[in-house]
């Protein structure tokens, strides 16, 4: 019966902690530079582009949640060269995007910067791994409710995306190298990889329901 009792209590006390670890960088990320950029509990740091400030996005249990129409929350710190990890799971239906390098704009899709889709079954054909607009990717590489891990670096003209530690593609921006420009809405004015701008997470429609966590951030040279 002891045993048993010590068993339950056991089993209690995980059940009251939070169900993942929010924010822990290793020593080692320390060391090379990482900082976190959501602390779990608050949004400071961050404001929504629509009214009120935080939009459709709350904490949740150390998770930053996002439902409901189009919103997105901007890490307010205009950043150039970078690194960006962060871990990101979306449900069935839903879509969202990690934005890169976009201005500010008050209650509005950004027309700045670059996309990240983040869409597991959403009807819109480019899935997670997609740079939007640019690069398709036709399959994501995850389930719907299931975490994965977006890896993106950006330096100068060049943006190098990573999903779950492998590397998706590198794009090195048309407009910096003297070529043609490619896709849709590309001009030189909101597609320079090299300009400065902010991140941005996204909700997109009602019933999306989209979570971050571990959100870390290197800044480059």
């Amino acid at each position: 019966m002891k045993r048993i009792t010590t068993l339950l209590l056991a089993l209690g006390i995980l059940a009251a902690a939070p169900a993942i670890a929010v924010a822990q960088l290793t020593e080692e990320m320390r060391r090379d530079g990482w900082v976190s950029i959501f602390d779990g509990r608050t949004l400071e740091g961050w404001r929504a582009n629509e009214p009120g400030g935080t939009g459709n996005f709350a904490v949740e249990n150390g998770i930053l949640v996002g439902t409901g129409g189009r919103n997105h929350l901007y890490f307010m710190e205009r950043l150039t060269n970078f690194e960006l990890k962060i871990d990101v799971k979306i449900n069935n239906d839903g879509n969202s995007g990690v934005y890169i390098k976009s201005q500010w704009q008050d209650n509005a899709w950004p027309t700045t910067g670059f996309e990240l889709q983040v869409n597991g079954s959403h009807r819109d054909p480019q899935k997670t791994g997609s740079l939007y607009d640019i690069i398709h990717y036709l399959e994501a590489p995850h389930g719907d409710d299931e975490w994965f891990t977006y890896h993106i670096i950006c330096n100068g003209n060049r943006l190098e995306c990573r999903v779950n530690g492998r590397t998706l593609w590198v794009y090195v921006c048309p407009m910096e190298r003297g070529g043609v420009p490619q896709g849709d809405n590309i001009t030189p004015q909101n597609k320079r990889i090299s300009q400065s701008g902010y991140i941005a997470l996204q909700t997109h429609h009602q019933g999306s329901i989209v979570q971050f966590r571990n959100i870390f951030l290197r800044r480059l040279p």
